[in-house]
């Protein structure tokens, strides 16, 4: 079974540009297979990949409750779903990407959603990894896209708000019951050392502390690709050094 990183943080603290370069890193040490599930309603990590998705769980979902006949006669719905989850992923260079989407409408979802964590459990086992890009509020983790991971990366950056949002997730991981080997912590955007006191108590491993990156900054103010930062760049440099951590650390 592939290793399910999931990465959550509230919005605006680089959580979904940690994943994206995550996802570089594993591709270019050629540690094994691995897909990238966009799993925040904001959907950008596809564009962080540079990659155009055409169609979301969201929009299949949709689609298929408010047009149920449109299953095949001969085709089961759990066989349908999976066929169009298979459908919706994208392929990069040595990468796939599949794009959850916005959470779904008035409709009555049970039955597509129980089926969606079935296949999204068969989907897990074809990779050697799986970076999840969480919400802060772990909708799909939840719910919709499985119930574990081995490993949980909390992106904050150095402010009360963020920190206090950090510990707010650690503990809705343990009230959601998901299950998780090891939960670690980064500090993103952090102009200096940061106090052990302020994360003593969120009760996560601190992985890292990240300093403000301008080459990542020009990237994503112009929509690029972050396989276009240079091989040299230091939070790329940090992180290959973090990642080991996070794929070998059990």
């Amino acid at each position: 079974m592939g290793q399910v990183i999931a990465m959550a943080g509230k919005g605006g603290t680089g959580k979904t540009t940690i994943a994206a370069l995550l996802v570089r890193i594993i591709k270019e040490k050629k540690l094994g297979s691995v897909l990238a599930v966009d799993a925040d309603p904001n959907s950008n990590l596809a564009e962080a990949l540079g990659l155009e998705v055409k169609e979301s769980i969201g929009s299949m979902l949709d689609d298929l409750s408010a047009n149920p006949q449109s299953v095949p006669v001969n085709m089961g719905k759990d066989a349908f779903i999976e066929y169009r989850v298979q459908t919706a992923i994208v392929e990069g260079d040595n990468f796939d990407v599949l794009t959850m989407g916005r959470p779904e409408g008035p409709g009555c979802y049970c039955y597509v959603n129980n089926a969606l964590r079935n296949v999204m459990g068969k989907l897990i086992k074809d990779y050697d990894f799986v970076v999840i890009d969480n919400e802060a509020g772990l909708e799909h983790l939840s719910r919709r896209t499985t119930r574990q991971a081995d490993k949980l990366v909390v992106v904050s950056d150095a402010t009360v708000v963020g920190l206090k949002a950090a510990r707010r997730i650690a503990a809705l991981t343990r009230e959601l019951g998901i299950k998780t080997k090891q939960e670690f912590l980064i500090v993103n955007r952090c102009a200096a050392l940061i106090a052990k006191d302020k994360i003593k108590d969120l009760k996560l491993d601190l992985l890292g502390v990240l300093s403000n990156d301008p080459e990542i900054e020009a990237l994503s103010l112009n929509g690029n690709s972050l396989f276009e930062l240079k091989n040299n760049n230091i939070t790329l440099s940090a992180l290959r050094k973090l990642g080991d951590r996070i794929w070998h650390c059990n």
